[in-house]
């Protein structure tokens, strides 16, 4: 008898650790929430109260990600899109950034940004990393890998509507090449849309073509730089899309090949 009460009672101790160790954990996270800054205070306070909607316009989680707030601040309110919008937007721009990074930065093909409206990515036309063919719209091999995984990724998710643009970079010129800057850059935009058409992307889901030649450089860049020559593809959620007044929400791509 003495040695089964011996037995009932040696076990106590592991009650109390158990409540020694939750003390402690609820002693840390006291800390920790009292030396967060009121944003992340508010949000841990809203999981809380609606734990089955801990997903913020700034954030994918209740910790807000830096990236997110960033451009949060720069390109305004994510008013048009939704948490899961949200979800799905930075599951492609991960899955594109393990897909096509470099390992030199200073040649990087992609760049992708998270904007109010959904996602831009620009595909740079480097010297030594070419995408077209030189004064063409003639993918090079390594352009057709590009697009072609670029339309991989993209025709997973048949939610999202597709701007193109084309881009080039500012050169001394005269009047009869500045106007082929204008057709080149369309012209790229366009083999753009028929490679992602080719390679899975529903047409229905491309709305708008455009070509901007020299007008629209990269912010933080001069004009003649090289970085300024590429085709920028816009995923764009079908909200931000709706919410735009005008005739530019039909099924049919358009095409703007025309100047200022």
């Amino acid at each position: 008898m003495s040695k089964k009460n011996h037995g009932h009672h040696g076990g106590s101790w592991k009650v109390a650790y158990a409540d020694f160790v939750t003390a402690m954990m609820a002693l840390f996270l006291c800390l920790w929430l009292a030396a967060q800054d009121q944003k992340i205070k508010e949000s841990v306070e809203r999981a809380f109260r609606n734990p089955f909607s801990t997903v913020t316009k700034e954030s994918v989680g209740i910790i807000p990600n830096k990236d997110a707030s960033s451009t949060y601040k720069q390109e305004g309110r994510f008013s048009s899109i939704s948490a899961v919008e949200m979800e799905v937007m930075r599951h492609v721009s991960e899955d594109l950034a393990k897909l096509l990074k470099s390992e030199d930065e200073d040649q990087s093909t992609v760049q992708i940004d998270l904007t109010s409206e959904g996602l831009c990515i620009n595909i740079f036309d480097r010297s030594k990393k070419p995408i077209f063919a030189p004064h063409t719209d003639v993918f090079t091999d390594y352009g057709n890998w590009v697009f072609s995984t670029l339309a991989w990724e993209i025709s997973r998710y048949k939610t999202f509507r597709i701007e193109l643009e084309g881009h080039t970079e500012t050169s001394t010129v005269n009047g009869r090449e500045l106007l082929s800057k204008w057709e080149l850059s369309a012209e790229r935009a366009n083999a753009a849309r028929r490679k992602l058409v080719q390679s899975g992307v529903e047409s229905a889901q491309i709305r708008k073509i455009s070509g901007y030649a020299d007008t629209q450089p990269m912010p933080g860049y001069p004009p003649e730089a090289e970085i300024n020559r590429r085709v920028t593809v816009l995923l764009k959620v079908k909200e931000s899309i709706d919410a735009q007044p005008g005739p530019n929400s039909s099924n049919l791509a358009q095409h703007d090949f025309s100047s200022n």
